[in-house]
């Protein structure tokens, strides 16, 4: 581990000569590109630099107690059981920084939220799930954008989509893919029995145009009128967009803006991020034919968690945790879950890397 935190640390001198260099400084991409590894190297080289200096601080302390006389060896006795604290910590977090790392990590986001069983409540429930995210996405001083929405007479949504751009948004919300169930008693209930309904979510890394190019002759693009629950620019104007994307016959459609040209934009991002998503799971499916890892596996169909309404509890089933703070949760309180999730998943990798 250690021969290769050197090798990272000299990369890492390596990029901070060559971003002060005139012709990295006058190629846009050339220095994005060498930004995002400096970026990614920092906290690595960072903890490397912790664990040196507590490895001397043992290093020396250790020399006082071979060599010292009592009162110095009882002053290096806390030194020595100090640093060799911090050397142990730092090592455990060196080995997670080293974990291979998620290439999407950094991306935006976009979510697809789709009511399923339940009729109405699934749907109801839906646009609790849109406030949850975006809630959180607030939280964190993160942008978030409506791509398309497919509203229901009485507020929730057969769908929605939307895009979230953040620090390392995908990284904090790739586990939130999957099949969500809710239970609780509905407001059109008269006896007070509880229903169960469900709601999907898709987390996809959102794709840039140069890092996914799409034929426009694999494009069938279509012009309609914008449909919904009601308002006054509904079937007033052809300006909704439906994309299909013929290798494939993905399509993606997009009647949020009052513009075609805006729709077709919004419409051609979903599409990349879909495709991006798809080649995504296909790299994952081959690891997990491997070693099939709980968390992650990008699987649409996997019941992830379950809502409990009445008993006011939220458990995720992938990593058997149960919190009692359902309404925090659903303002947007996400820290607690999310980084339970991330933890589980790095545990898993560490694991996973040990065998090996």
């Amino acid at each position: 581990m250690f021969d290769k935190l050197d090798s990272v640390a000299a990369r890492y001198e390596e990029i901070n000569h060559r971003l002060m260099e005139p012709d990295v400084v006058n190629d846009q991409k050339k220095y994005t590109d060498l930004m995002k590894e400096y970026k990614r190297l920092t906290p690595i080289v960072e903890k490397y630099q912790e664990y040196q200096k507590a490895k001397q601080g043992y290093q020396d302390a250790l020399e006082l107690l071979e060599e010292g006389d009592r009162e110095l060896r009882e002053l290096a006795q806390e030194e020595y059981d100090l640093n060799r604290e911090r050397m142990e910590t730092a090592a455990r977090e060196l080995k997670i920084l080293l974990l291979p790392s998620d290439p999407n990590d950094d991306k935006n986001v976009i979510v697809e939220i789709r009511g399923g069983a339940g009729g109405e409540e699934a749907a109801l429930f839906a646009n609790s799930l849109f406030r949850m995210y975006t809630m959180y996405a607030d939280s964190l001083g993160w942008n978030w954008e409506v791509l398309n929405a497919n509203e229901t007479e009485l507020g929730g949504y057969k769908e929605i989509s939307f895009s979230i751009n953040g620090e390392n948004a995908y990284s904090r919300l790739k586990f939130e893919s999957g099949v969500h169930r809710v239970q609780r008693v509905p407001e059109t209930e008269t006896q007070g029995r509880i229903h169960t309904s469900t709601v999907t979510v898709a987390v996809l890394p959102e794709a840039e145009e140069v890092e996914l190019e799409i034929d426009p002759k694999d494009l069938q693009i279509d012009v309609f009128r914008s449909s919904g629950a009601g308002g006054q620019h509904v079937n007033k104007t052809s300006s909704a967009i439906r994309v299909t994307h013929l290798p494939t016959g993905m399509v993606v459609e997009c009647q949020d803006e009052r513009s075609q040209y805006k729709n077709k934009d919004k419409a051609l991002k979903v599409l990349r991020s879909r495709l991006l998503d798809i080649k995504v799971r296909e790299q994952n499916d081959k690891i997990a034919t491997e070693r099939k890892l709980q968390v992650g596996t990008g699987d649409r169909s996997e019941r992830i968690r379950t809502y409990n309404y009445p008993q006011g509890r939220m458990t995720d089933h992938r990593i058997g945790l149960t919190l009692y703070k359902l309404d925090s949760i659903l303002n947007g309180d996400l820290a607690e879950l999310l980084d339970a999730l991330i933890t589980f998943d790095q545990a898993e990798k560490l694991q996973a890397s040990a065998e090996d």
